[in-house]
């Protein structure tokens, strides 16, 4: 399946103000995540080990010329703690453009950034929220009004999708994060949700929370399973090529 893109228009909605700090007494400041740095300091641990996935296996869309020109620049950058939230916003659309891969692999960066308020254009929030919920906007056009619904019911371009929603994409998007990861996740979006501008932003990161992300923190496999499971891959791969080497068993000569 290619990949599916939000749109600029809300994929990447450009800000119009910062996260507000969390509030004294709210919850967020009581539990063991007490503050900005430490959410920060959670998702460099979750995401600080991760192997750099090759130039080859960044890109995920491939539909025209603008999924290279926003994710190519990112080859070659194989510490993602070195990026400039500057040189991020400059690619904010890479996000919807990044092979699962890739974005699991730049996420953290656009979400450190993010909490520092270094962000004007890239809105990695959107990015793990959309899908989660719906919503519905009226479209006043030629002497009509149109209920238009967005989010987590629609169809994704069913011509070329069929039946799939943007809820069974974000699943299928997201899924890719092991236990500890997605608990940073977590963790990046509570901390959102006490800051969110409106209500309806705070709503939407709750639904994302409800529905997915709480859930995915505690039954995905975890990041030691995964890392065993590339290890035991690639000691059969090297048998099996050991074996093709040296001639293999008779019966395949």
């Amino acid at each position: 399946m290619g990949k599916m893109r939000t749109g600029r228009a809300t994929g990447n909605r450009r800000r119009l103000r910062p996260a507000r700090e969390p509030r004294e007494g709210s919850d967020i400041r009581r539990t063991a995540v007490r503050d900005r740095e430490s959410v920060v300091r959670m998702i460099r641990d979750a995401f600080g080990r991760n192997e750099y996935p090759g130039d080859p296996f960044l890109q995920g869309s491939f539909d025209g010329c603008e999924p290279f020109e926003e994710v190519g620049v990112f080859r070659g950058k194989a510490d993602w703690i070195s990026l400039e939230a500057e040189f991020l916003d400059a690619h904010a659309d890479a996000l919807s453009f990044f092979s699962q891969a890739g974005f699991r692999f730049f996420l953290p960066a656009y979400l450190v950034a993010d909490l520092f308020d270094r962000l004007q254009t890239a809105d990695p929030l959107f990015h793990l929220t959309h899908g989660f919920s719906d919503s519905s906007v009226e479209v006043p056009a030629k002497g009509r009004t149109f209920l238009r619904k967005l989010g987590k019911s629609v169809f994704v371009n069913p011509r070329r999708y069929g039946a799939t929603t943007f809820h069974d994409y974000a699943r299928y998007r997201l899924s890719s994060f092991p236990r500890e990861e997605a608990a940073a996740i977590v963790n990046y979006l509570e901390y959102k949700r006490e800051g969110a501008s409106t209500a309806f932003e705070g709503e939407a990161i709750e639904e994302a929370l409800r529905s997915f992300w709480r859930e995915r923190a505690q039954t995905a496999p975890s990041a030691e399973s995964l890392a065993r499971h590339l290890a035991k891959e690639a000691e059969y791969f090297d048998a099996i090529r050991d074996r093709k080497g040296e001639g293999g068993p008779p019966e395949e000569r």
